[in-house]
């Protein structure tokens, strides 16, 4: 997600190790908060996920990529695309000039905008998330734990968050579903009404980034000569918003299925199969997971933060929570769960995961 926070699993994929050039802080569990400010505690007694430095860490996969023979092309749009009989040509707009690129296969890894994936006909990602967050003064009792804050009325549809670089500074924000009100006006809600924000906040910050998050992967993430991975198939978790984990798998497949230089759909068309294999249910559980919490109200979310707080569904938490893989978790509890109990929480929305989503 935007809070630029990122599991140690991904971390793994993306075959890089803990670097303290692009590592701020290591994070051990979360505060959560439900709307009425009771809170439960997620302790972990391991480094689950980084806090990290996107730009160097974009920078150090560059240099990798650059040491392995890429070539890099800065300040440059792609602008057409049309399939030839040989794969596809690509037009491109660099300072002020435009050329024309050939390939046997184009991967489209074009973030959110996904216009190569649009260009081919495959469309748009289900959904987009609009985000805001500051980085400014925060001071927390536990600069290894992050804070998540639930409530439609600061985040509806999703939720906001404060993360810990420093011992006096964070990233806090927030992302909601596409609504007719600015994000702004959330963040500027949540720094000046939550309680526990507006206590830790010292009214100050350096930088305020916007953003989206893409979620609800493609249908097709493949035609002929083309590839599309990444943000740009909404191959994000929407649970949390983190594009890291999927997009890395996704992207090392991308990567060897046009290595084999053949731009018929008949052999592209292998990277939507092996990425579903390796992802796609986890996705798509996902998706039902965020599509039936967002659905709450708040009583519901606090009524779901209870059910949470039972020493019992608090140890599966302990064991089997996970960034990348929510729906091992979810399983769990909902196997734990009587389904009257289960039923009277959630109404009909989750009865696609009692049956396994």
């Amino acid at each position: 997600m935007q809070a630029r926070l990122i599991s140690t699993e991904a971390l793994r994929e993306s075959e890089l190790k803990p670097d303290s050039s692009f590592i701020y802080r290591r994070i051990k569990g979360a505060n959560v908060y439900s709307p009425s400010g009771h809170s439960i505690r997620i302790d972990g007694v391991r480094t689950r996920a980084y806090v990290i430095d996107r730009k160097i860490f974009d920078r150090t996969l560059v240099t990798r990529a650059l040491d392995a023979g890429s070539e890099i092309m800065l300040s440059a749009r792609a602008t057409a695309l049309k399939n030839t009989e040989d794969g596809a040509v690509l037009t491109v707009k660099h300072c002020g000039s435009t050329q024309e690129i050939d390939a046997k296969v184009v991967i489209g890894a074009d973030g959110v905008q996904n216009n190569i994936s649009r260009m081919c006909g495959l469309g748009r990602v289900k959904k987009t998330l609009t985000g805001i967050q500051i980085e400014g003064r925060y001071e927390t009792c536990d600069p290894g734990f992050v804070e998540i804050f639930l409530g439609n009325r600061f985040a509806p549809g999703f939720f906001a968050w404060a993360v810990p670089t420093t011992e006096t500074i964070a990233r806090i924000g927030l992302c909601t579903e596409p609504n007719n009100t600015p994000p702004y006006q959330y963040l500027t809600k949540l720094l000046r009404e939550h309680p526990t924000v507006s206590k830790n906040y010292k009214g100050s910050y350096t930088s305020l980034t916007l953003g989206s998050i893409p979620i609800g992967a493609l249908n097709e993430t493949s035609a002929r000569g083309v590839l599309i991975t990444g943000d740009a198939a909404g191959q994000v978790k929407p649970t949390t918003g983190g594009g890291i984990y999927p997009g890395a798998i996704c992207a090392k497949i991308a990567g060897e299925v046009a290595a084999r230089g053949d731009p018929r759909i008949e052999s592209l068309g292998d990277y939507d199969r092996i990425w579903q294999e390796q992802v796609g249910k986890e996705l798509k559980t996902g998706m039902h997971i965020h599509n039936a919490i967002g659905k709450f109200s708040d009583e519901r979310l606090d009524e779901f933060i209870h059910l949470l707080s039972d020493e019992k569904i608090m140890n599966l938490v302990r064991e089997y929570g996970d960034m990348d893989h929510p729906s091992i978790l979810f399983g769990k509890i909902a196997s734990h769960l009587n389904k009257k109990k289960l039923f009277v929480l959630t109404g009909h929305m989750l009865k696609d995961l009692i049956k396994g989503g």
